[in-house]
């Protein structure tokens, strides 16, 4: 079975940002409490402040999967994108890991 993650690239409207992480972050408590979710984490970009993050593991693509297909996605997911100028989402699988520390194959 392989890791597999959702991901999305946000940009608030002008102004918005903070609006945005709030509304996000009541999105993320909903997500994170979903069967199969993991630790759900919305970070900055340092070098272009109007651009966040989001990212979160899920046990399964079926777990992923039913979580956006459920009857409350499209509402939930309403009320951050009132906040937004952009949002590119994306589902991602684990190719490589690497652990802190550790060599590279030779």
């Amino acid at each position: 079975m392989s890791e597999v993650y959702s991901s999305g690239e946000w940009r608030p409207k002008p102004g918005e940002e903070d609006a945005f992480v709030e509304a996000w972050s009541e999105f993320a408590r909903w997500a994170s409490g979903m069967p199969g979710a993991g630790d759900v984490r919305l970070v900055r970009d340092l070098s272009e402040p109007d651009r966040f993050v989001s990212f979160a593991p899920w046990e399964s693509m079926e777990a992923m999967r039913a979580w956006k297909g459920s009857p409350e996605f499209p509402e939930r997911m309403g009320r951050i994108q009132a906040h937004v100028a952009e949002f590119t989402p994306t589902e991602l699988e684990l190719v490589r890991s690497l652990k802190a520390g550790s060599e590279a194959p030779g």
